[in-house]
C-alpha cells in the first residue's frame, strides 16, 4: 500500500491559509500540514529542529506575505526558513513558491530579491517567455493572473525564465523538473483576495498606474480566478513528476 503524499506549506500571514490548491492536493489523498511563522512573537528563537523533518515532506508550498525576503532584523525566522529550505532543494524534492514564496527559493539560491520598478496589483496579462525549452512546463502563450507585489526576483543561477510582462519582467521560473517559483498569486480564491484587500485597506502600501481599485477588485467573478488556479493544479502535477 502506497503511503500519503505529504505537503507542506509555509505560511507567513494569517488569512491567507492555502488557496485553490487545497482540495485539489485532498482529491489526491495528500495528508497536508503547516507551519504558521506569522504566529511566531518576533523576538521568538525558532529553531530549525522546530520544522518539519526535510524527509518527511514530499512537496512543499511556500506562500506570499507582506514582509521582505530581505527584512531578517524584523522576522528573524526568515534566516531558519531559508537555511531549511536550502536542505530541502539541495535534496532535489519539489517545491513551489508563491509571490514571496517564489522570492524566498531565489535568494535562497543566491539571486536577488529588490524592488520592483513598479508596484503590481490586481488582474493582470502574463505571458510566456520566449525560446523555453520544449521540455520545460508548459506556461500557455497568456493568461490573466492576480498580482500583489512590491518586490521582485531575479532569475536563480540555472534556473529557466517561463512567464514574463511589461511591468515585471522575472514572473515565472523553474529549475529542473521540481521546482517552480511564482511572481504572481495562481491560488488567489475570493475569500483570499477579499482578505488581502482588507489588509492593504489598512496599511495603503500600493500605489501607482498598475494597481487596481477595490472596487473593481471586488467585482471579480468566479471564472476569473479558475485559469491561474488550474495552472497552479498543473504546476503540482508536474514537480510530482504526476
Amino acid at each position: 500500500m502506497m503511503r500519503k503524499l505529504n505537503v507542506h506549506y509555509f505560511q507567513h500571514i494569517a488569512g491567507e491559509g492555502f488557496g485553490s490548491c487545497y482540495d485539489y492536493l485532498k482529491s489526491l489523498g495528500a495528508n497536508i500540514t503547516a507551519t504558521e511563522f506569522f504566529a511566531l512573537p518576533t523576538d521568538f528563537a525558532l529553531e530549525i529542529e522546530a520544522l518539519p523533518t526535510v524527509e518527511n515532506v514530499d512537496l512543499l508550498i511556500i506562500m506570499g506575505g507582506t514582509m521582505s525576503v530581505n527584512d531578517e532584523a524584523n522576522f528573524p525566522w526568515l534566516k531558519i526558513e531559508k537555511r531549511w529550505l536550502r536542505r530541502y532543494l539541495a535534496q532535489g524534492k519539489p517545491a513551489i513558491g508563491l509571490c514571496l514564496g517564489g522570492q524566498l527559493i531565489a535568494n535562497t539560491l543566491g539571486a536577488k530579491v529588490s524592488r520592483n520598478p513598479e508596484q503590481e496589483l490586481g488582474w493582470v496579462k502574463v505571458y510566456k517567455s520566449e525560446a523555453v525549452p520544449e521540455h520545460c512546463f508548459k506556461f500557455p502563450d497568456e493568461i490573466k493572473v492576480m498580482q500583489w507585489h512590491s518586490e521582485t526576483f531575479e532569475i536563480p543561477k540555472g534556473a529557466i525564465r517561463l512567464a514574463e510582462n511589461q511591468v515585471c519582467a522575472n514572473q515565472m521560473y523553474q529549475i529542473g523538473k521540481n521546482v517552480l517559483g511564482f511572481q504572481f498569486h495562481p491560488e488567489i480564491i475570493p475569500r483570499v483576495l477579499e482578505a488581502f484587500i482588507e489588509d492593504e485597506e489598512q496599511e495603503q502600501v500600493f500605489n501607482g498606474p498598475y494597481v487596481q481599485s477595490f472596487a473593481t477588485l471586488r467585482k471579480s467573478k468566479a471564472e476569473d480566478f479558475k485559469p491561474a488556479n488550474q495552472l497552479l493544479n498543473s504546476a503540482i502535477d508536474y514537480v510530482l513528476g504526476a
